[in-house]
Protein backbone atom coordinates (compact mmCIF):
# COMPACT_ATOMS: atom_id res chain seq x y z
CA UNK A 1 0.00 0.00 0.00
CA UNK A 2 0.92 3.33 -0.53
CA UNK A 3 0.38 6.95 0.88
CA UNK A 4 1.03 10.43 0.42
CA UNK A 5 -0.24 13.14 2.42
CA UNK A 6 -0.91 16.30 -0.24
CA UNK A 7 -2.46 20.06 -0.11
CA UNK A 8 -5.94 19.80 -0.90
CA UNK A 9 -5.42 22.39 -3.42
CA UNK A 10 -4.07 19.98 -5.83
CA UNK A 11 -7.74 17.93 -6.13
CA UNK A 12 -9.91 18.64 -8.67
CA UNK A 13 -12.81 21.65 -7.35
CA UNK A 14 -15.51 19.25 -6.50
CA UNK A 15 -13.30 17.11 -3.96
CA UNK A 16 -11.92 20.33 -2.72
CA UNK A 17 -15.27 21.35 -1.90
CA UNK A 18 -16.27 18.33 0.05
CA UNK A 19 -12.83 18.25 2.35
CA UNK A 20 -12.93 20.54 4.72
CA UNK A 21 -9.13 20.11 6.21
CA UNK A 22 -6.24 21.69 4.12
CA UNK A 23 -4.40 18.40 3.72
CA UNK A 24 -5.53 15.07 2.58
CA UNK A 25 -4.24 11.66 2.47
CA UNK A 26 -4.07 9.39 -0.65
CA UNK A 27 -3.35 6.18 -0.30
CA UNK A 28 -3.93 3.09 -3.38
CA UNK A 29 -4.27 -1.04 -2.33
CA UNK A 30 -5.32 -3.54 -4.99
CA UNK A 31 -6.68 -0.52 -7.45
CA UNK A 32 -8.47 1.22 -4.99
CA UNK A 33 -7.79 4.66 -4.26
CA UNK A 34 -8.63 6.27 -0.90
CA UNK A 35 -9.22 9.85 -0.23
CA UNK A 36 -8.80 10.69 4.02
CA UNK A 37 -8.95 14.54 5.52
CA UNK A 38 -5.91 14.71 7.75
CA UNK A 39 -6.10 17.19 10.79
CA UNK A 40 -2.94 18.81 12.14
CA UNK A 41 -2.50 18.55 15.67
CA UNK A 42 -0.29 21.20 17.14
CA UNK A 43 2.23 19.84 19.19
CA UNK A 44 3.18 23.28 21.08
CA UNK A 45 0.06 23.67 23.33
CA UNK A 46 2.18 24.08 26.47
CA UNK A 47 4.13 22.67 29.06
CA UNK A 48 2.78 19.52 31.27
CA UNK A 49 3.84 18.17 34.52
CA UNK A 50 5.42 20.51 37.21
CA UNK A 51 6.00 23.30 34.80
CA UNK A 52 2.37 23.55 33.36
CA UNK A 53 1.92 26.49 35.63
CA UNK A 54 5.00 28.60 34.91
CA UNK A 55 4.68 30.74 31.69
CA UNK A 56 8.22 32.27 31.91
CA UNK A 57 9.98 28.73 31.81
CA UNK A 58 12.09 29.10 29.00
CA UNK A 59 14.88 25.96 27.76
CA UNK A 60 17.34 27.90 29.25
CA UNK A 61 15.98 28.00 32.87
CA UNK A 62 14.54 24.65 32.60
CA UNK A 63 18.22 23.28 31.79
CA UNK A 64 19.62 25.45 34.44
CA UNK A 65 17.18 24.37 36.65
CA UNK A 66 18.35 20.86 35.59
CA UNK A 67 22.47 21.78 35.94
CA UNK A 68 21.38 22.95 39.92
CA UNK A 69 20.16 19.81 40.87
CA UNK A 70 22.59 17.61 38.96
CA UNK A 71 25.11 19.73 41.48
CA UNK A 72 22.93 19.40 44.10
CA UNK A 73 23.05 15.10 43.83
CA UNK A 74 26.68 15.30 43.80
Amino acid sequence: MRASVIDLSALPELLYRLISTDKVRVSESNGIVQVEPVKEIDCTIGLRGMFAGDPYMTVDKFLERKHDEKELDL
